[in-house]
């Protein structure tokens, strides 16, 4: 029986290596998908366009952290896709906590300082606050290699404006406890909590996240 494709889409800023503990199925062949510098203005419609060429296979299941998540409900809009996994993130505007109904109702995020993400020491500048976020800092500077201004911007405001209006078919919905982000009191039914699981739970609970994967996925 040939493998089942499955693309894997990182969260904002990351790259595929946030998916290295994550162990999948034999019945699956996992491709990572990339992030592409935005155009200047361009609509998240188009840039999906432009991200689906990297897709090489017919009715793929696509999984998605964060804002990846978003991005792969917005390439199910575009091509047939078997199955959604959505980590880390929401499946619907109505889902935002209201901390970030009101960062996009009085466009807070244009505070957002994505110039300082650009600096090329920010990750140690950040860390020499308190030694204890050293570590974890370091660790999070091996997953994030986009950090450009363009693209954080847009990335932000893309997050914050997008709305969802269709009902998924055939998802997962993997959310953590402690998510400060997307805050798991704040997403409806159905999904799946991982207990004590922060935002970054892709990588710190990838054994109880690939159990409940390899579960679920439709074969």
């Amino acid at each position: 029986m040939p493998q089942i494709p499955i693309y894997l889409m990182p969260g904002m800023a990351a790259n595929h290596l946030i998916f290295q503990y994550l162990k999948l199925s034999d019945n699956y062949q996992p491709y990572y998908m990339h992030w592409l510098m935005p155009e200047k203005d361009e609509s998240l419609k188009h840039y999906v366009e432009r991200l689906r060429r990297q897709i090489h296979h017919e009715n793929p299941v696509l999984l998605g952290v964060s804002f990846g998540g978003i991005i792969v409900q917005e390439l199910a809009r575009q091509i047939p896709v078997s199955q959604l996994i959505l980590i880390s993130t929401v499946k619907h505007h109505h889902e935002f906590s209201p901390f970030l109904k009101k960062v996009l109702k009085f466009h807070l995020y244009r505070l957002f300082p994505s110039k300082f993400l650009h600096q090329s020491n920010w990750f140690e500048t950040f860390s020499s606050f308190h030694p204890k976020f050293k570590t974890r800092i370091k660790l999070y500077q091996k997953y994030m290699d986009l950090t450009h201004p363009l693209y954080i911007d847009w990335s932000m405001r893309q997050v914050l404006q997008w709305q969802q209006n269709q009902n998924l078919d055939h998802y997962l919905h993997i959310v953590g406890e402690k998510d400060h982000i997307f805050p798991e009191k704040y997403i409806k039914s159905p999904k799946i909590v991982i207990p004590e699981g922060r935002h970054d739970m892709i990588i710190f609970k990838a054994k109880q996240i690939s159990r409940i994967i390899n579960e679920k996925l439709i074969y």
